[in-house]
């Protein structure tokens, strides 16, 4: 095949491709038009479609519980990414060294990763139990007596936020160790031949040059953050009186649980252009970025 040309090695690679495409076509792309379509219906899933037009996203913009859970998106990755991002970059930064034993630390690290979420989700609330989890047995240590956690309005998204922190942490780190590996040594010796500390070389050579890791880290970490859904809904199942109510958990209430199909796909469509508008805005501004840096 190597040197074909022409419609012989479209042929060819189509073969190969065609169960991907097939698998692909079927379970995300007609999925994702079909959606679409519905998102403009009435559907309770046991009586046919009723066409309505655009009133599911009229709905919308009167439906106080989507805004609420909107916000405690935002809220969510506010308090989400700047965490993960700080902590997985300390983390790499240490994991970079020399130190008898690393590759254990590194595994070590990265297997909340690939634990389900599920698990990690009862673990860490029975660690939130006000009444016998290790918490708050750890905070009256230093005297502190420790809140209700998931049954208290204020700090329940708190904790989803710290248990998606620790989860997520691996991952993020495991990016930001390939990004610090990619760089030079020759920019350290050169630092260190100019007498330059510790903080002056991570500041001065190493933040700069792990702007690109930064980006996609930061436009990753932003789309998994606003599909929060997992953890809110073992954890909290949206309460307490929705204070952690998030936008994906709206549209699975809406879909299986109301049987609002119709209005459940006009808010993931609506979720999909607040990704998309946010994600193309964050590109934007690299690009503007780099041109200036240029």
């Amino acid at each position: 095949m190597v040197g074909d040309k022409g419609f012989k090695k479209f042929i060819v690679v189509s073969v190969f491709l065609l169960p991907n495409l097939l698998g692909f076509l079927f379970f995300i792309g007609i999925p994702i038009v079909a959606s679409l379509g519905i998102s403009f219906t009435e559907w309770d899933l046991l009586s046919n479609p009723k066409w309505i037009g655009i009133d599911n996203y009229l709905s919308l913009l009167s439906d106080q519980e989507f805004w609420a859970a909107l916000g405690h998106t935002f809220y969510f990755i506010g308090g989400y990414l700047p965490l993960v991002m700080v902590g997985a970059l300390a983390i790499a930064l240490i994991l970079n060294q020399k130190i008898k034993g690393i590759m254990f630390f590194r595994a070590a690290y990265f297997v909340p990763v690939i634990t389900s979420w599920v698990a990690v989700s009862l673990i860490w609330k029975w660690l939130f139990n006000p009444a016998y989890g290790l918490v708050n047995y750890a905070l009256s240590w230093i005297g502190v007596n420790g809140p209700a956690w998931l049954q208290d309005p204020i700090w329940a998204m708190p904790a989803i936020i710290l248990t998606s922190v620790w989860k997520d942490l691996g991952f993020v780190m495991v990016i930001y160790l390939a990004g610090l590996q990619g760089i030079s040594t020759s920019y350290y010796e050169a630092a260190d031949m100019d007498g330059a500390s510790r903080w002056q070389k991570f500041w001065y050579i190493t933040f700069p040059l792990l702007h690109p890791t930064t980006f996609f880290v930061t436009v990753i970490s932003l789309i998994n953050s606003f599909q929060v859904f997992d953890q809110v809904m073992i954890m909290t199942e949206g309460g307490p009186a929705g204070s952690t109510s998030v936008i994906v958990e709206r549209i699975y209430n809406h879909a299986f649980r109301y049987f609002e199909m119709g209005y459940a796909s006009a808010v993931s469509w609506v979720l999909f252009f607040i990704i998309f508008f946010i994600t193309m805005l964050q590109i934007r501004i690299q690009k503007r970025m780099v041109s200036d840096g240029n």
